[in-house]
């Protein structure tokens, strides 16, 4: 048996579990010695970078699979080109009460209201400490539940990660900390971004700051936030996080539970997202592309509508780690078909 077939056999029996079940088991296999290797090499041309980190190749691991950093390298030897762990707060929580992920089989999507549940920084700051560091690995960040200052937590991850992590992510967009994306109105998100922005600055070991955004955005909040990023010089933007929007054709009993929306159903909205502000940005401001993914064919979508780097989740749940390697080893030839030479060249064209 292939390791590619026996690590689909394996996603199906997992998937015969509780949603929350599984995943906390799908962790356990991936650091266990039992965990697929599946060998991808990614083609030369794949090979990208943005805010002065080289890529191996445009796929990413999105935040909330490896919340604690239990098994960043772990998956990146399944053929991802980074991963991102998280998110983490400074205090550790236990997030919302169970349940709180819900598959949508028909739909290919998850519904979750975890509720940034982790260990604290603490925690995962050994963790990352003890780490091989195989490759490219970034941190999403969040704010505790009862904070008193929010801006004051993102400030204590930039800190409390220093030099473990190549790229801090600003998560002001998780729909299941109230209150939470009020932080990206213009004026709450030009204060956050200074005092995140300041103090990366200060630190002897500096990393790129990315911010990720909501789907759920009126005209107003992506003018607004298209220009802090440029004032504030942001490395990257990540577009987009879960939805709180339900699109009437969803068909599983789930689909009016609480919380945020990922998969499947969330691909032509943050798609279409993600051009808008490659329009407004231009080649400013890097972009990456995640909601939905689930074949090379829409990663190279969202390339095509601006995105340098592309991120999935949810897709992993329904198809296994044999994905990354169905994506990876499908792009060259998706590039090649028209013409282009390298993903840069291909981004927003």
């Amino acid at each position: 048996m292939t390791g590619r077939l026996a690590a689909t056999l394996g996603t199906r029996a997992i998937r015969l579990l509780d949603p929350e079940a599984a995943h906390r088991a799908t962790v356990r296999l991936m650091a266990s010695p039992f965990a697929p290797r599946l060998h991808v090499r990614s083609h030369p041309m794949l090979r990208t970078r943005i805010a002065g980190i080289d890529f191996p190749n445009p796929l990413g691991l999105a935040a909330g699979f490896d919340k604690n950093a239990e098994v960043p390298d772990a998956m990146l030897r399944l053929g991802f080109g980074f991963v991102e762990i998280g998110g983490v707060t400074p205090l550790a929580q236990a997030g919302n009460d169970r349940p709180r992920v819900f598959r949508l089989i028909e739909d290919g999507a998850v519904i979750n209201r975890y509720g940034f549940n982790n260990d604290g920084l603490e925690m995962i700051a050994a963790r990352l400490a003890r780490r091989r560091r195989l490759g490219v690995v970034g941190a999403n960040l969040g704010a505790n539940k009862e904070s008193a200052d929010r801006i004051e937590d993102y400030v204590k991850g930039v800190r409390g990660l220093e030099g473990l992590v190549d790229f801090y992510t600003v998560n002001i967009s998780s729909p299941n900390t109230p209150g939470l994306r009020a932080l990206q109105d213009k004026a709450s998100l030009t204060g956050l971004l200074k005092r995140v922005i300041a103090a990366r600055d200060k630190l002897k070991k500096k990393a790129p700051v990315f911010l990720k955004v909501a789907p759920d955005l009126a005209d107003a909040d992506k003018a607004d936030i298209a220009s802090a990023v440029l004032d504030e010089k942001i490395d990257a933007l990540i577009v987009s996080n879960t939805t709180i929007a339900r699109d009437a054709a969803l068909k599983s009993a789930h689909r009016d539970e609480k919380g945020g929306l990922s998969g499947r159903p969330l691909f032509a909205p943050s798609t279409a997202l993600l051009a808008e502000f490659r329009g407004a940005l231009g080649n400013r401001v890097p972009l990456i592309g995640v909601g939905g993914v689930s074949s090379a064919a829409d990663a190279y979508a969202k390339i095509r509508a601006g995105a340098s780097l592309v991120q999935l989740y949810t897709a992993l749940i329904y198809k296994g780690p044999a994905l990354v390697a169905e994506i990876v080893e499908g792009l060259p030839r998706l590039l090649k078909r028209d013409g282009f030479a390298t993903v840069a060249d291909a981004v927003g064209a």
